[in-house]
């Protein structure tokens, strides 16, 4: 197979020539998007620090090599090649993201999140999802539902209970009704059925998030972050509806925001983006 591919380029090779000129352009180019899509990807990240940390370092060594400084170069020296390795534990759930967010790429894209149309409508699951969310904010029921989509989070379905069930709005109030078995924890709905409720999500490790916020919050916040998954969030002190994606938190949703972006992910041909309703808003502000 190796071969094959060999004696292809190598055929290819003549037709693939550039002058040497537009060469450096399409490489600093390459270059320039990936280092722009990486600090994208671990902004206001504790990876972030981490990286202005590195850069500090990086700065001293070139002064001390420069003022022949050559006990604290050969400190900071052997720092940096020992730092290599270590970066990569460090920035490993920085790295398992990126991957995760290539492999979420279009060319990757499952179907419809839905695994039966015919008995079940985009409509009625959205509905659904809104209006326990609804209820639950006027009587102040605090909630906490994960929406797997891309990234499969069969890991944290294993830390509750496995329910397998018909995604209804009287379920889900069920289920997080005080004082009853099930309802501390995590509920997760994966496709048009929840998948388990009573599980535990990992808490987010973001230093600059309000102490206000509770475990719910920080849980939901959590899963966003290690996965593409969605959380909506209802408060049990206030009833304030919140959602968690991509590690960003958005509080004070009213339900048509969130029907809004339920759409955007059970009805993809709508090309939604999660939070596009928030733009649509403030345009017609």
């Amino acid at each position: 197979m190796w071969a094959m591919i060999s004696d292809l380029l190598q055929r290819l090779e003549p037709y693939l020539q550039f002058p040497y000129v537009i060469q450096h352009v399409i490489d600093i180019i390459i270059v320039a998007f990936v280092m722009y899509q990486l600090l994208l990807l671990i902004r206001k990240t504790r990876a972030e620090q981490v990286l202005k940390g590195l850069i500090f370092i990086f700065f001293i060594y070139f002064i001390s090599k420069g003022l022949r400084l050559n006990t604290i170069a050969w400190i900071l020296e052997n720092t940096i090649n020992f730092g290599i390795t270590a970066g990569v534990i460090v920035f490993h759930p920085e790295i398992r993201r990126a991957l995760e967010q290539i492999g979420r790429g279009r060319i990757f894209d499952r179907s419809l999140l839905i695994r039966d149309d015919k008995d079940r409508d985009a409509i009625s699951i959205v509905d659904g999802i809104a209006t326990a969310v609804a209820n639950m904010s006027k009587t102040r029921t605090g909630a906490l539902i994960v929406i797997e989509k891309q990234t499969g989070i069969s890991e944290i379905i294993e830390t509750g209970i496995w329910v397998d069930a018909r995604l209804t709005k009287e379920l889900l109030e069920n289920i997080f009704i005080p004082n009853t078995p099930l309802h501390d924890g995590a509920v997760v709905i994966r496709g048009d059925r929840i998948a388990a409720a009573g599980c535990f999500l990992p808490l987010t490790e973001n230093p600059n998030l309000s102490k206000q916020l509770g475990t719910r919050h920080r849980a939901a916040l959590g899963i966003s972050e290690s996965s593409d998954a969605l959380s909506i969030i209802v408060s049990e002190e206030t009833g304030v509806i919140s959602m968690a994606s991509g590690g960003k938190l958005t509080r004070y949703l009213d339900i048509d925001g969130l029907k809004s972006v339920l759409e955007s992910i059970y009805s993809p041909e709508t090309d939604m983006g999660p939070f596009s309703f928030l733009k649509r808003r403030s345009k017609n502000d």
